[in-house]
C-alpha cells in the first residue's frame, strides 16, 4: 500500500502530489520508482524525486475527464524487471479554477457576463489570493480544448473595433491577473483587445495605469516583454502524435501522456 496525498488533482495537473511508501518500500538508492495513471483513454507515466527514503514527490498530470483512475506505482532497478509495488485510486476533478477557466472561455463577447465581472472587481480579493486566482486560472486555460476560431474577443468578428465594450483583456488587466494577460495576448484577438475602449473609454493599457500595475503595463507595451513566472513555465512539453512529454524543471520530473 502507498498514500497519496492529496488523493485528487484538477483536470489541468500540475500540482504537486506526495507519496508515502509503506515500510518495505524503503529500498536502496539504486531503485527508481515511476507513477503509471491509467485512465479510460488517455494513460500517463511520471517520473518522481525521492525526498526521503519513506516519500516521493512527483507532479500530477493533466487529463481528459473528470474520473476516478488506477495508479501504480512501479519500481525499477538495473538488470531487473520493473515490479508493481502498490496500487491506489486517484480522483481527476474540475475544480472552482478550470469553472472559471471555462466561464471566461464561453463569455469572450458576452457583454452582460463581462460586466458581472466588472461587479467582482467591487470586492477586490487580497493580492495573494489574486496571485493564486491568477495562477490557476492561468493554468486551466491553457488546458482547456479551445476551438480553432476562438477569439479573445468573441465569435462576432464583424464588430468593428469602434463599438465600445467590455473584453477579457479589460477583466485580466482590471485584476491585475499578470499571468492569464499573458496568455490572452498569445490567443487571436489577443493584441487586438489592447486598443478597445470600454464605455468609459478605457482600454486595457490604461486601466492597467490608473491602477498602478507597472509589470501588467509593461507587459502590454513592451515588445520583448517577457512571460511572467509561474508554475508553467516551469514546464517545458514537446508532442509528438498521440505522445505528449512534459519536463517539470522545478522538481526534475517527466511526465508521459499517452492516448491508451
Amino acid at each position: 500500500v502507498m498514500k497519496l496525498n492529496p488523493q485528487q488533482a484538477p483536470l489541468y495537473g500540475d500540482s504537486v502530489i506526495t507519496v508515502q511508501l509503506t515500510e518495505e518500500d524503503k529500498v536502496e538508492d539504486d531503485v527508481v520508482f515511476y507513477l503509471v495513471f491509467t485512465g479510460s483513454t488517455v494513460q500517463h507515466c511520471t517520473s518522481t524525486r525521492k525526498i526521503n527514503p519513506g516519500s516521493l514527490e512527483t507532479i500530477s498530470p493533466g487529463h481528459d475527464c473528470c474520473e476516478t483512475v488506477k495508479v501504480a506505482l512501479c519500481a525499477s532497478r538495473e538488470g531487473h524487471p520493473v515490479l508493481v509495488v502498490a496500487e491506489e485510486s486517484f480522483q481527476f476533478v474540475q475544480d472552482e479554477a478550470y469553472d472559471a477557466a471555462q466561464f471566461l472561455a464561453t463569455c469572450a463577447g458576452n457583454q452582460q457576463a463581462l460586466n458581472f465581472t466588472r461587479f467582482l472587481d467591487r470586492s477586490r480579493p487580497p493580492a495573494a489570493d489574486v496571485d493564486f486566482l491568477d495562477e490557476k486560472v492561468a493554468l486551466a486555460f491553457r488546458h482547456l480544448k479551445l476551438p480553432a476560431e476562438w477569439n479573445v474577443l468573441g465569435a462576432d468578428q464583424s464588430l468593428t473595433e469602434n463599438i465600445p465594450r467590455e473584453t477579457l483583456m479589460h477583466f485580466a488587466v482590471r485584476l491585475g491577473l499578470l499571468r492569464l494577460t499573458w496568455f490572452l495576448l498569445q490567443q487571436p484577438g489577443g493584441r487586438g483587445a489592447l486598443s478597445i475602449h470600454n464605455n468609459e473609454g478605457a482600454t486595457p493599457v490604461s486601466l492597467a495605469l490608473e491602477r498602478g500595475y507597472q509589470k501588467l503595463h509593461q507587459l502590454l507595451t513592451e515588445e520583448e516583454a517577457r512571460e511572467p513566472d509561474s508554475w508553467s513555465t516551469l514546464s517545458h512539453t514537446v508532442h509528438s502524435g498521440d505522445y505528449s512529454v512534459k519536463h517539470h524543471r522545478g522538481l526534475d520530473v517527466y511526465l508521459l501522456t499517452a492516448e491508451a
